[in-house]
């Protein structure tokens, strides 16, 4: 029976990596996505918050996403973290309504998606890590409290190790199929 320690360990990875998929799948290389504007925050009342939760977020046409940001107040918080977040976007405000043009794919831009790819790559690469590091002190911890013996606590550090390794090229392999989408021609 797996122990329910490396189980936790191997779902928080797999999270991480279902992040990852849910960011990529964002990043629409040929029509607006609502999913593009995802993982973007924005500060409102002392706080950060991710857009969905201050706005709606419609795509009326293939290349045009609109926001209907639900306090007038906000709007310019709103438009400076769509603008901020990397993604190369320059929204229009009208009212409450920022319409968002999606730039025509150019090779400058396809550069520009994969370097954005690479980030949210890495990013789940060190949240993987950041797990594997928990179990890895978990293991020691109860090595040294004598709940493990030093074979079983090889054997998890194996597996934790080996699920590691599994999650990293998971996400590798995501990645690269979303290089190749992006840089079709």
């Amino acid at each position: 029976m797996p122990d329910p320690d490396l189980a936790d360990v191997k779902r928080r990875m797999q999270s991480a990596v279902d992040v990852l998929r849910g960011e990529l799948t964002g990043l629409r290389t040929g029509r607006a996505s609502a999913n593009l504007l995802e993982p973007i925050t924005v500060e409102v009342y002392g706080a950060h918050m991710p857009l969905k939760q201050v706005a709606t977020i419609n795509v009326p046409e293939p290349r045009m996403i609109t926001v209907q940001v639900w306090d007038r107040s906000q709007v310019k918080a709103v438009e400076r973290a769509i603008q901020q977040a990397g993604l190369g976007l320059n929204p229009i405000a009208e009212g409450q309504m920022l319409r968002i043009p999606i730039p025509e794919l150019n090779q400058e831009r396809r550069t520009e998606l994969a370097k954005i790819a690479h980030k949210y790559a890495e990013q789940a690469r060190v949240a993987v890590r950041n797990v594997r590091r928990d179990g890895m002190d978990r293991i020691k911890k109860q090595e040294k409290g004598g709940d493990l013996s030093q074979d079983e606590a090889r054997s998890q550090t194996e597996q934790t190790q080996k699920t590691t390794d599994q999650m990293i090229s998971q996400i590798d392999q995501l990645l690269a199929a979303k290089e190749k989408e992006i840089m079709q021609v």
